[in-house]
């Protein structure tokens, strides 16, 4: 017979997840999690014996969730991809994981400036992961010609300051309590949304794109439209 408690675990992850941005690591309440999941204090301790070990396991447990993602998104690579499709593909993950995970991240963000020592060691641990990741696809894309040869971080840089962070800024604008209606839409509408995400997107890689890249582009279509 399966054990009553084999799911409490996620139940607990799931509550941290939904507490988490609005108490912080230095707010979230054993007390209020396992409250929330349905779960006495006893099966919290069980499965995560202190609250520090059970933080850790909430936000590692939603950055194993994008890296899975991502390393799926960035596995496909059929021989007619460039390297510049993957670079953009990646980028659209990430950019949509961002929204869609914005109060967690930015509370992390948060905390690890605030000196947390959880969300310190978190960022410093788990970052660097993706980041290599996107890092791999900005070389590959300097070595194919695509893209400027600049520093890869500076490329990286660029992109996250131009795609990523108007959905965190924008996000927080558009749940601001003094704006509602027609001005959070507009909000939405201009930095949230898929269309406004992709061209963000499409501007960023113009810019670290090779003029002799972009040419070619056309230029190659002309050949293919050529062929009998």
């Amino acid at each position: 017979m399966p054990r009553p408690s084999r799911n409490l675990d996620r139940a607990l992850l799931a509550a941290g997840m939904e507490l988490f941005p609005a108490r912080g690591c230095a707010g979230l309440s054993v007390r209020e999690v396992a409250d929330a999941a349905g779960v006495n204090l006893g099966m919290f301790h069980y499965h995560f014996k202190s609250r520090e070990a059970f933080l850790r396991a909430v936000l590692q447990a939603m950055y194993e969730d994008m890296y899975g993602q991502l390393a799926v998104v960035t596995a496909q690579r059929p021989s007619a991809t460039t390297p510049l499709d993957q670079l953009r593909a990646a980028l659209r993950f990430m950019a949509r994981f961002v929204r869609a995970n914005r109060p967690v991240i930015a509370r992390v963000i948060a905390d690890a400036l605030c000196g947390e020592p959880i969300a310190i060691d978190f960022v410093r641990e788990s970052f660097p992961r993706h980041i290599r990741v996107i890092h791999g696809l900005v070389a590959a894309g300097q070595q194919a010609g695509q893209l400027v040869e600049e520093p890869a971080l500076q490329l990286m840089a660029f992109c996250a300051g131009s795609i990523a962070s108007p959905v965190l800024f924008g996000g927080a604008a558009a749940a601001n309590a003094a704006t509602a209606g027609a001005q959070a839409h507009a909000i939405e509408q201009a930095l949230l949304s898929d269309a406004a995400i992709d061209a963000r997107i499409e501007l960023a890689l113009a810019a670290i794109t090779r003029p002799a890249a972009v040419a070619a582009k056309p230029a190659a279509r002309a050949t293919r439209r050529r062929k009998p």
